[in-house]
């Protein structure tokens, strides 16, 4: 479960707030002071720092602003009045959300459920291979392969495959193909979707032997995940 820094120097609240998130299930340590609460914010182990905007030492704007010259952890400032001058300076200095003080408690759980996730998205490693079958698609090098054979396939082949795969088992229609893929709005014929298909169809279905690209009559054109 996630480690929770929260920075405040009104201990009632401080403790008020750490029964509801250990009863989360979350871990919990609290600074009372802006300096402590930059040193902790600062360590690896942290995942998110509920900060409060007045502070004894250093101000919670202030310190928002030097975690963010280091670390990228998600940030709740905790504001004692709604001030929309204090709300704007923690979203400048690079806050992800603020809460009002009162707050409800639910609400903050909500808001830090959101931010935890949100960031975790952001840490996860974009994919770099498409695949389906033994077709593989290398995005970094926009490369094809099926097994260990790299496909000669020319840039518009290659994006027009690469959508269809992104789209398995939705059926795309022409005009969505050329707007996606040949990126305008094409008011003509739409022969040019069939040609490149029929190119991808010798160099991938005949070649080796599969049914990859599936017509969907009166409609368009479907990868499926099973070939």
């Amino acid at each position: 479960m996630a480690k929770i820094l929260i920075v405040e120097d009104e201990s009632k609240i401080a403790r008020f707030v750490e029964l509801e998130l250990k009863y989360e299930g979350y871990e919990v340590e609290i600074a009372a002071d802006g300096r402590t609460g930059l040193e902790k914010a600062l360590r690896k182990d942290v995942d998110l720092v509920l900060l409060d905007i007045m502070l004894p030492g250093i101000s919670g704007i202030e310190v928002c602003r030097r975690i963010r010259m280091e670390s990228a952890v998600p940030i709740i400032m905790l504001t004692a009045k709604d001030d929309v001058t204090d709300k704007v300076a923690g979203l400048d200095m690079g806050a992800d959300d603020y809460m009002t003080k009162p707050f409800a408690i639910e609400e903050l759980l909500a808001r830090i459920r959101v931010s935890l996730n949100r960031h975790a998205k952001l840490l996860q490693p974009k994919a770099d291979l498409l695949q389906i079958g033994s077709l593989k698609l290398n995005l970094s090098s926009h490369s094809a392969y099926y097994g260990e054979e790299e496909l000669t396939l020319t840039k518009k082949e290659y994006e027009l495959l690469e959508y269809l795969i992104r789209n398995k088992n939705i059926a795309i229609t022409r005009e969505q193909l050329l707007n996606n893929v040949w990126d305008y709005e094409y008011l003509g014929d739409t022969n040019v979707v069939d040609v490149y298909i029929r190119y991808l169809r010798q160099k991938i279905d005949d070649k080796y032997g599969i049914h990859l690209i599936n017509t969907v009559r009166g409609v368009g054109y479907i990868i499926k995940d099973e070939i």
